[in-house]
């Protein structure tokens, strides 16, 4: 099958093709949505698909025979294969109906394909309340590299490939685990990603962003990857966060990025950072496993 791009882009209020994630607002949709469907099953990546970092096979994809096309309503069905399995149901439409046929095609796809969850994916876009957030929704965040480099700190910023002895970091990373910096930490040791930027406190790392890494989009622009971000409880309020946030769009810059794009938890620290850095709001993605 093919996508008419003509019956999704008024129902799309997020620039967000399923299983690549958000993308710019001036990506060439319709063969990206065309190039997910043929990349389904194939366990192969897209060129410009950012999780090739992460692994060697693809583990989302697209369930093609049961995607629901039309004129007013677009469900997009996905398989992650992934531990117990999700489906993931993205719904593209105004119908009233539209969660509620996106909800029953999740479950009876998760029952099909032996999937231990069902997830609906649904979007509001940039102008609408955030009390309709609901369940683990994000805000999609957009840097343009425009304006030069970002503003220095006061705050040290060190950049790593790999960290000194001594300075912490694996006791930082199991600290920080639910943020993601085990994971970071392991593929750091194998030394299968960028470099890291740090700010230490007496020595010891007390907050990371990384990896620093740039790759081109589907229309060759460079784009500065997502990194994961924390600072440990104990040092917040120090400015840390702000220091690594502008090191890592200096790096941005200094290294050719066009642009970057975020998912931030509504009403979160980074979520508040980015808008008090300047940050374009292009919507909101919702998500949420009772279905």
């Amino acid at each position: 099958m093919r996508f008419h791009w003509n019956w999704i882009e008024p129902v799309m209020p997020v620039p967000y093709v399923p299983t690549l994630g958000p993308v710019h607002p001036h990506s060439p949709f319709p063969d990206l949505f065309d190039a997910v469907l043929e990349a389904a099953g194939t366990g192969g990546f897209l060129p410009h698909d950012k999780d090739c970092r992460w692994s060697a096979t693809k583990t989302e994809r697209v369930l093609v025979d049961a995607v629901e096309h039309g004129p007013d309503q677009t469900l997009i069905p996905t398989l992650v294969e992934r531990g117990a399995g999700t489906v993931k149901v993205h719904v593209y439409g105004a119908a009233p109906d539209s969660l509620s046929t996106g909800a029953d095609l999740a479950r009876k796809l998760a029952v099909t394909h032996g999937a231990g969850k069902a997830r609906l994916v649904w979007f509001l876009g940039a102008d609408q309340p955030e009390a309709y957030v609901r369940g683990a929704g994000a805000r999609v965040q957009l840097k343009e590299f425009t304006a030069g480099p970002e503003a220095g700190s006061d705050v040290p910023v060190e950049e790593y490939a790999q960290l000194p002895e001594g300075a912490g970091f694996a006791e930082f990373a199991e600290e920080m685990a639910a943020d993601g910096f085990r994971f970071l930490y392991g593929h750091m040791q194998a030394g299968a990603v960028g470099p890291v930027l740090t700010v230490l406190h007496d020595g010891r790392v007390a907050g990371a962003i990384g990896p620093m890494e740039t790759m081109a989009d589907a229309a060759g622009r460079a784009r500065l990857l997502p990194q994961y971000f924390g600072v440990l409880p104990e040092h917040r309020g120090r400015g840390y966060g702000r220091a690594l946030w502008r090191g890592a769009m200096r790096w941005g810059h200094e290294h050719g990025a066009a642009y970057q794009l975020l998912q931030t938890e509504v009403g979160g620290a980074s979520d508040r950072l980015c808008a008090a850095e300047g940050l374009a709001s292009l919507g909101f993605i919702n998500q949420t496993d009772r279905v």
